[in-house]
């Protein structure tokens, strides 16, 4: 990605952060993302049918710290930065204690899911205080099974068990607004490519055959997923969260998820230690 795409992708940040219109916010933020996207399909492409004189981007790991160790909740600013990455093409192994994640991708989607992630987080955790301290989620009950007995028990709704169930829901609203953004953005590519390599046709009317975004998509996914069985070390499957529901938690997660704005960068780095498979 170039420094000026970065530089416009840098300036909807900061609009979508500036912004107390909820509209507003939602339009720079899916701008964002599908500016994002359009470059990566451009590295795609470049990729799939240029020929570079320089050495051509490839595939890398880098290591996503996300907490220290014993801190609660950090599996669901886990499942925030998995849901950020799927909406731009990076795969993840996941620690078990979840500490951090090892990102696989290309330099250009790495760095967005790095931009998004620390001021998502921050959003995050941010808004699940706020909905704590209105002191709802006392007025909820969850149901846990006695481990002497076998039956379901009802019992008030923990702050803790309010907290994870309001940031799931929260990164889970996240993905699907930034999967949609990745959708329209690809789809205006496409359509793009169409109106370039056939102006003859009529508005409307899709070319025949698959087209250069979808094979560079897919040429990426393949280096991608090469380069993940080649590097990643990971076994067994990571487990996140298990907690009791608590339905108006939800509500408010994804209600904040809906309204989340973005921006930022992520500080990286941490040790290597045992993890599952994610994302």
């Amino acid at each position: 990605m170039t420094d000026r795409a970065l530089g416009r992708i840098a300036a909807l940040l900061r609009q979508a952060e500036g912004t107390d219109n909820e509209h507003e916010a939602a339009t720079f933020m899916a701008a964002a993302q599908r500016l994002a996207t359009l470059e990566s399909v451009d590295l795609a492409i470049a990729r799939a049918h240029t020929e570079r004189r320089e050495r051509r981007a490839t595939p890398e790991q880098r290591t996503i710290t996300i907490g220290e160790p014993g801190k609660r909740g950090l599996a669901t600013y886990v499942q925030l930065y998995v849901a950020i990455a799927r909406a731009n093409g990076v795969t993840c192994d996941i620690a078990r204690n979840s500490t951090f994640v090892y990102a696989y991708g290309f330099a250009a989607d790495l760095e967005v899911c790095e931009a998004l992630y620390s001021s998502l987080v921050v959003q995050m955790v941010g808004a699940c205080e706020r909905y704590l301290r209105t002191g709802a989620h006392r007025a909820e009950v969850t149901y846990k099974r006695d481990s002497r007995t076998g039956r379901a028990v009802r019992r008030p709704v923990h702050a803790t068990t309010a907290r994870i169930n309001f940031q799931n829901a929260f990164a889970l609203e996240i993905g699907r607004r930034l999967a949609a953004a990745r959708e329209d953005a690809t789809a205006e590519a496409t359509r793009e490519e169409q109106r370039e390599r056939l102006p003859e046709l009529e508005p409307g009317v899709p070319a025949a055959g698959t087209t250069g975004v979808a094979l560079a998509l897919r040429q990426k996914e393949l280096e991608i997923n090469d380069f993940y069985r080649q590097t990643s070390e990971a076994r067994g499957a990571w487990r996140g969260s298990s907690v009791g529901r608590a339905e108006g938690a939800q509500r408010a997660g994804r209600s904040a998820g809906r309204q989340a704005q973005l921006g930022g960068r992520t500080a990286i780095g941490g040790a290597r230690r045992a993890v599952g498979r994610g994302g």
